[in-house]
């Protein structure tokens, strides 16, 4: 299988996360990455979104987890952004976006497509899971 680069949106980790059920595409995702088919790309400002989105009381994950997500994120690709004239209908959205621009081939994953430009480069769970299967 080739190796794909992606950034996951902070709304994937968590729903990953917050799964119960294995089969989940957002779980399915993360087991990806642990495999090695899908290599996470991101930078500082990402790493802090995840930080501090992941520390919120309501979903009450031990400081273990956060670290051993952390740890993972931080195993893929560290770029700079590379700026994009894009609207965002919340402008700290577009670091995910402009990340992603960073590596060719790459691609955003997100629960909240209506959050990003429309493109191809941005995709669903599902859709990035149809993508590895092609691959």
């Amino acid at each position: 299988m080739k190796t794909i680069y992606a950034v996951f949106d902070t709304n994937v980790l968590v729903s990953a996360l917050i799964s119960k059920r294995e089969e989940s595409p957002t779980v399915l995702l993360l087991n990806h990455v642990l495999d090695g088919n899908i290599v996470l790309v991101y930078n500082e400002e990402i790493v802090s979104e995840y930080q501090e989105v992941l520390h919120r009381d309501k979903f009450s994950f031990s400081d273990e987890r956060i670290k051993t997500v952390l740890e993972v994120v931080r195993t893929g690709l560290c770029l700079e952004r590379t700026p994009s004239d894009e609207i965002f209908p919340d402008s700290d959205d577009a670091v995910f976006y402009e990340v992603t621009l960073s590596k060719e081939g790459a691609f955003l994953v997100t629960g909240n497509l209506r959050h990003f430009p429309k493109s191809p480069i941005v995709v669903t769970p599902a859709e990035m899971i149809r993508i590895l299967e092609e691959k």
